[in-house]
């Protein structure tokens, strides 16, 4: 903590500077961050807690933004963060041969980190460059027209330490795996709890029999809930139906 003080203290003048230049200040909120993950190499959460801070937010609003987007590394991640992308031009052009070689070359999966500590691994949505596909992104900056001799010059440069775009800052060792449970369930194919047993795979959560405990406390509360529709019954199990019927 008394490091990522002084860190903060440091970067007050860049950060008052940021805020400026805003008309509401909860619009420095993305910024903000991007100023303290280029100098710690992610997004920590101590430096979450100082925007919300600084911008007079709630932290659940920080950390609800930072979440969404995938430019925000959540944990230490390696010097070098190499996202591919797998969108659907990048694919028809390869990216699955690309990503694929990348795996091998590393000796690690989506969502991973080499025991050194040099590369981070993810392959990511659409990184809107469909016309230059294959493509990636090096620390957020652009490769295009990926090949596997690319690939081996660009790592090669990287473990010389003259590749052209200048690693993150680490200030933390990163672990092997950089994601959340929850990440690592969705990349996987994993279901939720709730829809362990369900043989459809379009079923994203089955029967949730807390949830119609729940439903039938709440529906009977008969003058609160008078008069709700029943429009939603199409879509839910005929043993929910019957409860919400009854």
């Amino acid at each position: 903590m008394s490091d990522f003080s002084a860190l903060r203290e440091r970067l007050k003048k860049q950060c008052d500077e940021i805020i400026a230049q805003y008309e509401q200040p909860r619009s420095a909120l993305l910024p903000l961050v991007h100023l303290f993950q280029q100098s710690e190499g992610y997004a920590s959460p101590e430096a979450l807690r100082a925007v919300a801070e600084m911008l007079d937010l709630s932290q659940a609003v920080v950390e609800s933004t930072v979440s969404f987007y995938t430019l925000f590394y959540r944990k230490p991640v390696g010097k070098y963060m190499l996202q591919v992308c797998r969108g659907l031009a990048c694919t028809l052009n390869g990216a699955e041969d690309i990503m694929a070689y990348f795996r091998e070359q590393l000796g690690i999966s989506h969502l991973q980190t080499t025991a050194d500590g040099l590369f981070s691994y993810e392959e990511v949505e659409c990184l809107a460059a469909c016309d230059r596909a294959t493509c990636m992104q090096v620390n957020l900056n652009f490769v295009y027209d990926l090949t596997s001799q690319m690939i081996d010059d660009m790592l090669a440069a990287m473990r010389a330490g003259k590749y052209a775009v200048p690693p993150l800052a680490q200030t933390r060792a990163p672990e092997r795996s950089w994601t959340e449970r929850q990440d690592f369930e969705v990349s996987t194919g994993g279901k939720s709890a709730g829809a362990q047993d369900q043989p459809d795979p379009n079923n994203p959560g089955g029967l949730d029999r807390d949830g119609i405990i729940m439903l039938d406390r709440i529906l009977s509360d008969e003058a609160r809930f008078k008069g709700r529709t029943n429009e939603r019954l199409a879509n839910v199990e005929p043993a929910l139906a019957q409860v919400i019927e009854e």
